[in-house]
């Protein structure tokens, strides 16, 4: 294959892989002390399939942006990284494991087995930060084959969040 053949090509293939964004919504509560939930909507970018992409929540008065990352096999332990910034603790303070003050098994078999996890950390232009874990239902489909979840705020308040599946 010559050269403008294969320029062509490549030109073809980056309009398609750029044409191929999926976007989803979903919802969730935001728990307040002493008074009722207030509602909060989420929305999400991927390029990749929902491997990693772009999640905003909006909160009443308060809106976060951030980084989402579904843990599969490819996934390298430098990507996680900046997810665990600007927490006291990491997230060893609060697990996504289920063991509180450890892991139930080695970071490394956490990172290269497929586990249908997300994480994500998402910060409002004030600089609070929210962080948050999700389980898919249909992980093979990514963020669009839908899950549900949790984010803590760093005033520690908490959201339950659901995102349908498409």
């Amino acid at each position: 294959m010559n050269t403008a053949k294969r320029f062509a090509l490549s030109a073809a293939l980056s309009v398609l892989l750029a044409g191929c964004t999926t976007t989803g919504t979903g919802g969730g509560q935001l728990a307040v002390a002493g008074a009722q939930d207030q509602p909060v909507a989420f929305t999400w970018t991927s390029t990749d399939g929902g491997i990693s992409g772009s999640m905003t929540a909006i909160l009443p008065g308060q809106t976060f942006q951030g980084r989402f990352f579904q843990i599969t096999q490819q996934t390298r332990g430098e990507v996680l990284t900046p997810l665990w910034l600007h927490w006291r603790h990491g997230w060893h303070d609060w697990p996504y494991w289920g063991h509180p003050g450890g892991l139930p098994y080695a970071t490394t078999q956490f990172i290269t087995h497929y586990s249908g996890k997300v994480v994500a950390t998402l910060e409002s232009p004030d600089k609070q930060r929210m962080r948050c874990r999700f389980h898919m239902v249909d992980p093979a489909r990514g963020m669009s084959g839908g899950g549900e979840g949790q984010c803590q705020l760093s005033d520690d308040r908490t959201v339950r969040a659901s995102f349908a599946g498409k």
